[in-house]
């Protein structure tokens, strides 16, 4: 254990500065707009080309495969989202928050990216603390593997999804307890313009079906599985909830769970909260630094996702 280390076991971890060096916090706080523009262009293509391939060979096994990437994908955009929220994804602002309305989140019938921040921030101030806005996330772990296999089957059915969604459509559309089409259409018009010209494309290829079974259907069940593992493996059933290093969780994702559970470096979420100005392509390095800095044995690490699932439903 080297000196930083060990003072470390004895002060928690307060702030960046306890660990890093100032260099080092310009370092990995630097923001690309190439590496930027690439992790946007990258989804697409992928959500595109598992598009044409389906189309092409249209069959069970490319459609669920299909399900699964596209709904990953739909997590990807919002990641990539949420960089933004932290204006990590482009150095100019305006542009940044313009980009991930219309790139990011209308397709998934989203909107501007600024209520989620100030929401967000909040999260990020009083982490696992009773004012923590996503405490409900992960308060209800550890659990029993039966209500968290009731949960993934609810995810997987489109139970959950169809219960958000109409909610949140209902909210749209509904004022004073009173339908309101032009406040819902003002929320929803651009969004509903996205969504007809993807089901367009596919009508043109001669598969219109499969707009709802390769946006859909993603949207509303493999997209919500993904998020709720996400989610369970950065908050649920840590160590400690007063503690920096141990109230939020790094989950070591191999290439299968990179591909279909955590895409864009998600899974380094401890990082990204003890340095917020850090962009998601940096979270790696920022991860090699900590166990180069002997930190690993203070920090709140899981080998997969399957070793969090096993924390968070144990025997």
């Amino acid at each position: 254990m080297n000196q930083q280390a060990q003072k470390l076991s004895q002060q928690p971890v307060q702030k960046p500065g306890d660990i890093f060096s100032r260099e080092e916090i310009r370092s990995l706080s630097t923001r690309s707009d190439l590496k930027g523009w690439w992790l946007i262009l990258h989804c697409w293509t992928v959500i595109l080309l598992t598009w044409l391939v389906c189309i092409e060979w249209t069959n069970p096994l490319t459609v669920v495969l299909g399900i699964m990437v596209i709904g990953t994908r739909q997590l990807g955009l919002g990641i990539i989202s949420h960089d933004a929220a932290h204006h990590l994804l482009l150095s100019d602002r305006k542009l940044n928050d313009q980009v991930a309305e219309w790139l990011l989140n209308r397709p998934l019938m989203g909107a501007s990216v600024v209520p989620y921040r100030n929401y967000h921030f909040v999260h990020h101030r009083f982490t696992q603390q009773e004012q923590d806005p996503d405490l409900i996330l992960s308060k209800p772990f550890p659990t029993s593997k039966a209500s968290l296999k009731r949960k993934i089957i609810r995810d997987l059915t489109g139970q959950t999804g169809w219960k958000q969604k109409s909610a949140e459509v209902r909210s749209a559309f509904v004022s004073d307890g009173r339908l309101d089409m032009a406040a819902g259409l003002r929320r929803y018009g651009p969004n509903l313009m996205i969504n007809a010209a993807f089901l367009a494309f596919f009508a043109l290829m001669g598969k219109w079906y499969l707009y709802f079974l390769l946006w859909v259907v993603p949207h509303l069940t493999w997209h919500l599985l993904v998020s709720r593992i996400r989610n369970i493996g950065e908050h649920g059933a840590v160590p400690d909830n007063g503690d920096r290093l141990r109230n939020t969780r790094t989950t070591r994702a191999n290439l299968l769970e990179r591909a279909f559970l955590a895409p864009y470096y998600v899974n380094f979420h401890l990082e990204h909260h003890l340095l917020m100005s850090c962009p998601c392509y940096n979270l790696p390095k920022a991860h090699e630094m900590l166990v180069s800095k002997g930190m690993l044995g203070h920090m709140e690490v899981q080998p997969g996702y399957q070793a969090v699932l096993r924390v968070a439903a144990p025997a």
